[in-house]
């Protein structure tokens, strides 16, 4: 399978199994979702956190050359940095629109406005995630399938929370599930991008794997793991530990076994 038969292959399955999978979640009861969701979140953190220091890193800094990882490290920052900017931008147009509609006659128009925006929020964090792809397969047909993997496990638990919000906005499970695939397949233009753009500029592969890890790294240290710590229990720190765990150990037993 040539590189960009691959990307295309890998971002439409993760657009499209993670809005299905996330649907499938939406069917269970609110009990079995609220046993299942943690546990998923866990693993989604660990895998985050294995594919961004165990995979992109060592191949970024492999890529750029011993004397170029200070470079690497300013670019794991500067994504960090960015990824931050974007998701306070995204964050102030949400509150932003809500503060607005608040005054409107109608309590439907806020949460129609909410639902809009955050599906273009998700549909440009879809994109990056396609470019971010396309840098791993570039890279290392092994390391794509990895990074596509793990970013299509923190997609799920995502999914949910953007089915809650069209439901909320009045949406039907139908509509809310054929939208958040269309939203999901931009990560599909983000790989064609990417091929294209990074394979004409093979200097800056280094640099878009920090990213990539980078992005990883957000996610789980700023969206996921804060969510686990609202619980304190021993016994739930403990499990969440556990499947953390799994999570990493996941990512080194696919990486040991694709490169056998």
């Amino acid at each position: 399978m040539s590189d960009l038969a691959a990307i295309v292959a890998f971002t439409t399955l993760g657009g499209v199994a993670s809005a299905v999978l996330a649907g499938v979640v939406l069917f269970l009861n609110r009990a079995q979702r609220e046993r299942f969701m943690p546990h998923l979140v866990s693993f989604a953190t660990g895998a985050l956190l294995g594919t961004a220091l165990l995979a992109l890193v060592p191949h970024a800094v492999e890529r750029a050359g011993i004397e170029h990882v200070h470079d690497v490290g300013i670019a794991l920052l500067a994504g960090i940095g960015t990824f931050f900017v974007l998701e306070k931008f995204l964050l102030w147009q949400h509150c932003h629109t809500e503060d607005v509609e608040s005054h409107a006659a109608h309590e439907h128009h806020r949460h129609d406005a909410s639902a809009w925006i955050m599906l273009a929020g998700d549909g440009l964090h879809n994109f990056i995630d396609g470019v971010l792809i396309a840098a791993a397969f570039l890279t290392d047909f092994h390391l794509g399938i990895v990074t596509a993997l793990a970013i299509m496990a923190h997609e799920i638990p995502q999914e949910v929370g953007n089915f809650a919000v069209l439901l909320q906005a009045g949406f039907s499970r139908t509509r809310a599930l054929v939208l958040n695939i269309l939203v999901g397949l931009a990560a599909v233009l983000g790989g064609i991008f990417g091929w294209y753009a990074l394979r004409t500029a093979m200097a800056l592969q280094p640099y878009a794997l920090a990213l990539a890890a980078a992005s990883l790294l957000y996610v789980a240290v700023a969206d996921l793991i804060p969510g686990l710590h609202r619980r304190t229990d021993l016994r739930t720190g403990l499990t969440q530990v556990l499947w953390i765990v799994i999570g990493v150990l996941v990512v080194v037993f696919a990486e040991s076994q694709l490169h056998d």
